[in-house]
């Protein structure tokens, strides 16, 4: 039984003015109404720290010049009034120190992926955790998502036999022009080593894939052997990656990652091979096809479905097709969306009043319980 009477307290480094990840962040956080930002240094720039806060109805005395500075001041504030947990969404260079300053101060830290700069910093902070007990917690987001989750249980469950092949691709095109060079801050940080670290698509979508593969099929892979390629004129880090992976178990894999192929906004898919075979997408996750070496394909269709919205969200917490999500869904839920309607969270059920339950056990989908585990070492 639930006894608590608060929503948990979060604050937040980067996400300001110009950010992409902040704000989705900032929507999954709070969807399920047991979450509230109090607390943020949104940028290096104050003025654009001012100015994210007020947009975000923050009280001034809130809003740090640095993380250093918040830290500190939230830690010497009282229990009842204090960020419970922070949310870090810099780019990669930044994870580090605000992690270490927040651990440093009995701070749960939320952190979005790749962990770290380098592995240096990586293992610095894993010794920290296990030093300190907090909760750290690494947005790789689409463990999140239920028909994930349903692949995961049944593979563990052992439906799904051994793994013998798996193929996993996650594909963009958004750095096929020059973008850094036209102002997009996106692309500036993504494509600096100073700031990105030593993978370019690697380390920005190729985590996901890399991430999903051993979630998905429970199996750790042992070796790879990778093709990294550069394209475009001046650009120092991987924009094309195709990889060969070996897993503990015996099976195979093939890795593709780009972020220059032609045509394609964004998309990824994961194709385990077992003894009994699974393929399903991996971005968006609109669909599920399950079948037997000796059985007709039976495919399970889903728009976000009603089972999966509390779950997705609370679990996935950073769910990178959130925005994609509310548009495919703006259609039904427009009629929801007036004045005097509940929250959101309400609306967006009340939308999906008639769409059917996908055939998913419940222990396939269960929460990840961040959230309750940071609820359970708050006073």
């Amino acid at each position: 039984m639930n006894t608590w009477t608060r929503k948990l307290r979060m604050g937040m480094v980067g996400g300001g003015q110009g950010a992409f990840i902040g704000a989705v962040h900032r929507i999954a956080a709070t969807l399920d109404g047991q979450a509230e930002l109090v607390a943020g240094v949104f940028s290096r720039d104050w003025s654009n720290t001012q100015t994210t806060g007020t947009q975000l109805y923050l009280d001034p005395a809130r809003l740090y010049r640095s993380y250093e500075d918040m830290a500190a001041a939230e830690a010497s504030l009282p229990a009842d009034r204090r960020i419970d947990f922070v949310v870090i969404v810099t780019p990669n260079n930044a994870h580090y120190g605000p992690a270490k300053a927040f651990l440093n101060a009995g701070f749960h830290v939320v952190c979005d992926k790749p962990l770290s700069f380098d592995l240096a910093e990586a293992e610095s902070l894993a010794q920290m955790v296990e030093r300190t007990r907090l909760v750290f917690a690494l947005t790789h987001n689409y463990t999140g998502y239920p028909l994930v989750r349903h692949a995961r249980h049944l593979f563990r469950s052992g439906e799904l036999g051994t793994v013998r092949k798996v193929i996993v691709e996650y594909l963009q095109d958004w750095l096929v022009e020059p973008e850094e060079k036209r102002g997009s801050k996106q692309a500036m940080w993504r494509t600096n080593p100073a700031e990105s670290g030593a993978g370019g698509a690697i380390g920005d979508i190729g985590t996901h894939a890399f991430n999903l593969t051993e979630y998905v099929t429970g199996d750790r892979v042992s070796a790879i052997a990778a093709d990294k390629s550069t394209f475009l004129p001046d650009r120092m880090l991987d924009e094309d990656i195709n990889a060969l992976l070996r897993f503990r178990g015996g099976g195979k894999g093939v890795l593709t990652v780009s972020q220059i192929a032609t045509g394609i906004f964004t998309g990824g898919s994961m194709t385990p091979a077992a003894a009994y075979g699974l393929g399903y997408g991996i971005q968006g996750l609109n669909s599920v096809l399950q079948s037997a070496l000796n059985a007709t394909n039976q495919k399970f269709q889903t728009e976000a479905d009603q089972l999966g919205i509390q779950y997705a969200w609370k679990a996935g917490y950073d769910p990178r097709g959130f925005i994609a999500f509310l548009d495919s869904i703006s259609g039904t839920a427009n009629n929801n969306f007036v004045s005097n309607e509940p929250p959101l969270q309400k609306r967006l059920l009340n939308s999906f009043s008639e769409i059917q339950y996908l055939p998913l056990r419940k222990e396939s989908i269960e929460d990840t319980g961040e959230f309750d585990r940071i609820r359970s070492r708050v006073r």
